[in-house]
């Protein structure tokens, strides 16, 4: 068998609990569901949160240098060349690499990465429907196209800068992507192997599709989360930010299902523009010999626990999809072993059988594709700019907050409380339980180098006085 191609689907703020196959009966996802069918499903990938609002940023740059948070150069802007990137390791091994949709880590890195693409969105997010993006450069002077913009001519006059040579008015952006796919596969001739590097827009906000989709969902049907709540029990500085100020307060039921019911038909558009790259590649007749890699960026809460966005550490923001296809990899199967997206560019190398970079710092996960009963992390560590640390044994989640001097704790059994509703740090039978969570969070803050950033050092030292250590 020739080495494989490599197509890589990665969604924007698609929670775990998205798919249809994996056990969501309210959403349409026929073409994920195949992708679950044909490979396996990794059904605790986690992100570790983010040194920034805009989380997807963070966790965008870790996937493409399977690098930690704090080893990052800053928030994940940019990706610094002793950082080696997914698509820079992948051409060394012979791979032509495309890249396309939503790139959030700087100009240069994405020209080092990609020998070929189209239709390149720098920026996190944007309207859906007229994309400021860039044809290929074969040079890679992305910085030529800086063009002044004012993002609401509405409310300011003030300029920011847009990296893009044209626009498709009136064309969805996960239309845009999928169609620079299906013509890149229609037209390839090379003998090389592909890398395709699919980074959607959706299901982000704007939460706009095309109408049938958006038929497809009766909102009064979609059931209500079970920690559906009308605010956050309590404040930690969020409540202002942009993604919190999507709905009104309090939330309400019926606002909540509005919400779920475009979300659920952004991921079904979605699902569709796969389905037409799949079946692309299986028009080529290589189904057989491409490896399919599916993934999101982080979750999302909307409505639950009162919040709607992802800058928090409970399950709906810090769990996403994850699976794995194609020749070598167990067909229909599931893993639950715990798991970082930063994990995948690892595995990617041990399915490839081509040498990890040193800058590399995730696992890989190949032997529990291999095998169900390896597990691979036994434990998780999550943080979130200066506010919010946290981490997850085989069964208990220790969340800590500081917010204006003040010291929060929540610990959940996720076991018997999956939708994390029942916080238990008051309790003193858990007492034992929260002393050793907290002990294993000191572990991975040292671990990671955590107070050696600017963000880590500023959230331990106002823990530290919020609990009176000197």
């Amino acid at each position: 068998m020739s080495q494989p191609n490599i197509v890589f689907f990665f969604t924007d703020d698609q929670r775990f609990d998205t798919i249809a196959a994996l056990g969501n009966n309210e959403i349409i996802t026929p073409n994920i569901d195949r992708l679950v069918g044909m490979g396996t499903t990794f059904t605790q990938a986690h992100i570790p949160c983010g040194t920034s609002g805009a989380v997807c940023m963070p966790s965008r740059a870790m996937l493409m240098t399977g690098r930690t948070l704090f080893h990052l150069e800053r928030e994940g802007q940019s990706i610094p060349p002793e950082h080696t990137t997914m698509g820079e390791v992948l051409q060394q091994a012979g791979y032509r690499t495309f890249g396309t949709g939503k790139w959030h880590n700087g100009t240069a890195s994405y020209a080092r990465s990609f020998t070929d693409g189209g239709e390149i969105f720098f920026g996190g997010m944007w309207d859906h429907w007229n994309v400021p993006a860039c044809n290929f450069d074969p040079d890679g002077n992305y910085d030529e196209q800086a063009k002044p913009w004012i993002k609401d001519a509405f409310h300011t006059k003030d300029i920011t800068t847009v990296y893009a040579d044209h626009l498709t008015p009136g064309k969805h952006s996960t239309e845009l992507f999928g169609d620079v796919s299906e013509t890149f596969l229609d037209t390839y001739a090379s003998d090389d192997p592909y890398f395709m590097y699919i980074s959607f827009m959706a299901p982000h906000d704007p939460r706009s599709m095309p109408e049938r989709f958006l038929k497809m969902y009766d909102p009064s049907s979609l059931t209500l989360p079970e920690n559906f709540m009308e605010e956050h029990p309590f404040e930690y500085g969020i409540r202002e930010l942009r993604d919190e100020v999507l709905a009104p307060y309090p939330r309400t039921p019926e606002l909540v299902k509005q919400h779920l019911a475009e979300y659920y038909a952004m991921i079904t558009h979605l699902d569709h523009e796969i389905g037409r790259v799949i079946n692309a590649v299986q028009r080529r007749g290589e189904l057989e010999n491409t490896i399919f890699i599916f993934a999101g960026d982080n979750g999302l809460a909307l409505g639950q626990h009162g919040l709607f966005g992802k800058q928090n550490h409970y399950e709906h923001s810090i769990r996403v999809p994850l699976i794995f296809a194609g020749p070598g990899i167990p067909a229909g199967e599931q893993r639950d072993t715990y798991a970082y997206l930063l994990d995948i560019f690892p595995t990617l190398c041990d399915l490839l059988e081509i040498e990890t970079p040193a800058s590399v710092e995730g696992s890989s996960l190949l032997a529990s594709i291999r095998d169900e009963n390896v597990t691979i992390r036994d434990a998780l560590y999550f943080a979130y700019t200066v506010m919010l640390r946290g981490v997850k044994d085989d069964r208990f989640k220790l969340i800590e907050y500081i917010h204006e001097g003040r010291n929060t704790t929540q610990l959940f059994d996720l076991a018997e409380d999956p939708w994390e509703v029942h916080n238990l740090a008051d309790d003193a039978a858990h007492d034992l339980r929260l002393a050793s969570l907290r002990e294993r969070l000191f572990r991975f803050r040292d671990k990671w180098d955590d107070r050696d950033h600017p963000m880590g050092e500023t959230f331990w030292s106002r823990y530290e006085h919020a609990n009176g250590a000197t």
